[in-house]
């Protein structure tokens, strides 16, 4: 049994066996249809023990899960041990701490991430690596004919986002009002996460800007980058990085629908940073954690991966076709002694910088790191 969050609330289309799509039956929870049918989940879900039921949009019927630990007993004692339910939703952190809490030892986590470089980097297109930063990963904007078409569907989904969906999540927050905070994080991208200063600019207390920022976290749509905390004997930065984790929204956000745009705007250096660590940690495999590396003397990491077994790779991130690594990052390394060192930059070449250093391009070191994981 998995329930999977997709990544920012998106729609994700799951692939099945053969087998398994004819057999599977699937429930929308936001048609009422569907939703009547659960009236009496014990009765309806009983006569389908053995068969995958895939139930959509789970959020909208928390008090389904008490029904399912029940089900899940009764077809254990049956002999069937997993592979039951298939539960697709906007995670939320009620939603996630009921169901862990409920099914605890019989429930798996998968968090499903739009389209990454690892996905679209063969395909039939011109240039796809840079249309997935520009239009980001959700579908309907990545595949959309054009990018002014593109941008209308981001600007629709935020809208209808920030409207109609977040409202089901927690405490009712005025549209405008988040909207203007997810903006301003956006203005802020990949700089280092200041609550109180966020709060004076959006003229709230802390307290409400730090629900804010949790919300916008646990809907996956803000990612907090924690800080390398090992006791190194230098005075570390701990704050985190924040960033916009979508490039698509984050330029929605801030009115960028072309290249031309994007290239003359102050983000697009910090985007581009923020572009290749999602995709990054989103070919990592599980157990691999994302960090950065900053001391007060200048030392910098812009992502650290930190390996399940201790191992750590260091990234360097440029916008640059004659990529450098700065003295900053030699004095990062020197400090942590990372096993493998790069520069991620924006060329179609693998070359070595130094005897320790490579340069590579995204979509190559992600299959990298996915391949690490085999």
């Amino acid at each position: 049994m998995a329930l999977l969050g997709p990544h920012q609330a998106g729609k994700t289309t799951l692939a099945l066996a053969e087998g398994e799509a004819h057999q599977a039956l699937y429930l929308d929870l936001e048609s009422e249809r569907d939703r009547a049918k659960l009236s009496e989940p014990e009765l309806y879900l009983g006569d389908h023990l053995g068969r995958l039921v895939i139930l959509d949009e789970v959020h909208r019927a928390p008090n389904l899960f008490p029904s399912l630990r029940g089900l899940i007993d009764r077809a254990r004692r049956a002999g069937h041990r997993n592979g039951m339910y298939l539960l697709l939703g906007s995670a939320t952190l009620d939603l996630l701490k009921q169901s862990g809490e409920t099914l605890a030892g019989r429930i798996s986590y998968l968090e499903l991430s739009p389209f990454s470089v690892l996905e679209v980097r063969r395909q039939p297109i011109d240039m796809p690596v840079a249309r997935l930063w520009l239009r980001g990963g959700f579908p309907e904007s990545f595949l959309a004919t054009d990018d002014a078409e593109s941008l209308r569907w981001r600007e629709d989904f935020i809208r209808t986002y920030l409207e109609r969906d977040i409202p089901q999540f927690g405490p009712r927050i005025a549209a405008e009002t988040l909207r203007r905070f997810w903006t301003m994080l956006a203005h802020h991208q990949g700089g280092l996460l200041n609550v109180a200063q966020l709060a004076r600019n959006l003229g709230v207390d802390g307290k409400t800007a730090a629900v804010y920022i949790d919300l916008l976290s646990d809907l996956l749509l803000v990612r907090r980058l924690p800080a390398w905390h090992a006791n190194l004997g230098k005075r570390l930065v701990r704050s985190p990085k924040v960033y916009v984790r979508d490039s698509g929204l984050l330029h929605a956000l801030l009115s960028i629908g072309d290249m031309d745009t994007l290239f003359g705007h102050p983000v697009v250096g910090a985007g581009w940073e923020g572009f290749v660590i999602e995709n990054l940690l989103a070919s990592a495999p599980r157990g691999v954690q994302g960090y950065f590396y900053r001391t007060s003397g200048g030392a910098e990491i812009d992502l650290l991966l930190a390996w399940p077994d201790g191992r750590v790779w260091a990234v360097e991130i440029k916008r640059s076709l004659a990529p450098r690594p700065e003295r900053g990052f030699h004095a990062a390394c020197a400090d942590l002694g990372p096993e493998r060192r790069f520069v991620v930059y924006p060329g179609q070449e693998v070359y070595p910088l130094a005897a320790d250093i490579t340069a590579i391009p995204l979509d190559e070191l992600a299959a990298l790191i996915a391949e690490e994981g085999t």
